[in-house]
């Protein structure tokens, strides 16, 4: 429930009226048509401004912040150059589009197998889990199982928490509805940790609605998160840290590193400096709300000054913020140039901005009557749902990084001429390998390459990986849950041709339990 005396606030700033006597629980919100419009073109408007802004800084600094004297160009050009010369940038808009083009075109009770089959045949390119989910639902995977971390060694990712946002827009008030859609089609490429971040973002947007308090929105919408989960604890833990150093983003964001900085899944940021995990890049966005406190600016701004993926985390926060604020109360300066790209329609799609203002509209409507709210002349009643946590999943349950073999130059290729195979011993429960297949020559036609996958002797897989960069396999091959032993693989090139090679980068090796450092230090 959402108290009153918290929404009163709304009364002057967004026009939502409450029938409910003050400090009693309200379980309903009042909003006119024009208000709940503004609010939803303030999200997605929001959104691409925050995107633009991070766009040049995007996993440029990585586990360090972007210091304040570091300048970060703004100006009326910013969008339309980007929609114009690398249009990529906005795969967190048009990833949420494929979403709302289904529902759009399928209605609100769209399947995942809709969903699964726009988002894998669709023109853009994609990477990590979203492009890992790609291969396994074109390779027959259900969609329910595309996203689990077996499958998906990206499953922790941060792909789902970008493209979540419809999912709020959507339901406005509606956290646990928002929850459901996000049920539907988060688990296509992510999984624990990494759908827990699309559920958050998306609840945060559900709220957005109701409340400008930031603080109540962040913990609040956590409550749809499962306390036992790593994700949860990290919130909460920037939540924490944000009331012991309310004047310092820099110390929670030290805080936030020295915790939770140390990925487990993705095999492109283990050990590495690189980190695309979903929760610190969560605690990111939170870290621009809680210390932006209501400012547009000042909130993407921090929230890219955190680091890693520095445009997706300041859309999400200034999709959630503008969202709060209505389109109408953004400010100038940070629209400056948006009326220039609302009816380019979005690279790969036929949807422009003013389009999705009209999609999520309507479909905000449908979701109120279908929640049972009501959908009058000039107002509509939204029924408030008390958060319910959604259900516990953990990926990567214990697997620990423990060591990597990095393969050495001139033995990492299978070649069609020479060696077309490649052996390597590890001891541990599980092993990815990193990789890719490629042509000599670009004029050359796309194929696919079969690779034999031997595990102690006995054949794993028959790998499939297309030379087509938009339905590769992202990484070569991957096994977890052996038995925590001595263990050999060989991968060995079955169909070797002219032409083409098979790359070996390094293998990711994961022990039954994290590796101690002070047993090394002398």
């Amino acid at each position: 429930m959402i108290m009153k005396n918290t929404l009163l606030i709304h009364v002057l700033l967004g026009g939502i009226m409450i029938s409910s006597c003050q400090n009693e629980q309200s379980t309903e919100t009042i909003l006119s048509k024009t208000g709940l419009r503004d609010k939803i073109r303030g999200g997605w408007a929001g959104q691409v401004i925050g995107c633009t802004y991070g766009g040049p800084t995007e996993f440029s600094f990585r586990g360090t912040m972007i210091q304040d004297y570091t300048p970060i160009a703004w100006d009326s050009t910013r969008m339309e150059w980007y929609y114009r010369n690398a249009p990529g940038l906005y795969d967190d808009i048009y990833m949420d589009l494929t979403f709302v083009e289904v529902f759009e075109n399928e209605g609100m009770d769209a399947p995942a197998s809709s969903h699964a089959r726009a988002f894998a045949n669709a023109a853009y390119s994609l990477w990590h889990a979203n492009q890992a989910a790609r291969y396994n639902i074109l390779h027959g995977i259900d969609p329910s199982a595309s996203g689990h971390w077996e499958n998906n060694p990206h499953a922790d990712d941060i792909d789902f928490q970008i493209e979540a946002d419809f999912a709020g827009l959507m339901n406005p008030g509606m956290i646990n509805s928002s929850s459901l859609v996000c049920d539907r089609v988060g688990h296509i490429m992510n999984y624990g940790d990494g759908w827990y971040g699309g559920v958050y973002v998306a609840a945060m947007y559900a709220l957005a609605f109701v409340t400008d308090d930031m603080e109540y929105l962040v913990t609040e919408a956590l409550k749809t998160i499962p306390a036992e989960s790593e994700f949860h604890q990290c919130i909460a833990d920037v939540i924490r840290w944000h009331r012991q150093y309310p004047g310092d983003w820099k110390r929670t964001w030290f805080e936030t590193e020295r915790k939770w900085s140390s990925d487990v899944g993705c095999p492109d940021g283990v050990f590495e400096a690189f980190n695309i995990d979903a929760k610190i890049n969560a605690a990111y966005i939170v870290i621009g709300l809680l210390y932006g406190e209501g400012d547009f600016g000042k909130t993407v701004d921090i929230s890219t000054r955190c680091g890693q993926d520095s445009d997706c985390n300041p859309a999400s926060a200034g999709g959630i913020l503008g969202a709060i604020l209505g389109y109408d109360r953004i400010p100038g300066y940070w629209k400056q140039g948006l009326d220039r790209v609302e009816d380019m329609d979005f690279r790969y799609t036929t949807i422009s901005l003013n389009d999705v203002y009209d999609m999520s509209y309507r479909h905000a409507l449908f979701m109120i009557e279908k929640n049972g709210g009501e959908v009058l002349e000039e107002e509509v009643v939204i029924p408030l749902e008390e958060p319910v946590p959604v259900r516990f999943e953990k990926g990567f349950e214990g697997h620990f990084p423990v060591g990597k073999i990095d393969v050495a130059w001139g033995s990492n290729r299978l070649l069609p001429e020479g060696p077309a195979a490649y052996t390597f011993s590890f001891e541990g429960k599980g092993f990815v390998v990193k990789g890719g297949v490629q042509k000599e020559d670009p004029s050359l036609e796309d194929r696919v390459l079969v690779v034999e996958v031997f595990i102690d002797g006995e054949l794993h897989e028959e790998a499939l990986l297309p030379t087509l960069h938009r339905t590769r396999r992202h990484d070569l091959t991957w096994k977890y849950n052996l038995t925590d032993k001595p263990h050999e693989v060989k991968l060995r090139w079955k169909n070797p041709q002219e032409g083409y090679h098979v790359q070996v980068d390094r293998v990711l090796v994961y022990g039954s339990r994290p590796v101690d450092q002070t047993l090394h230090r002398p």
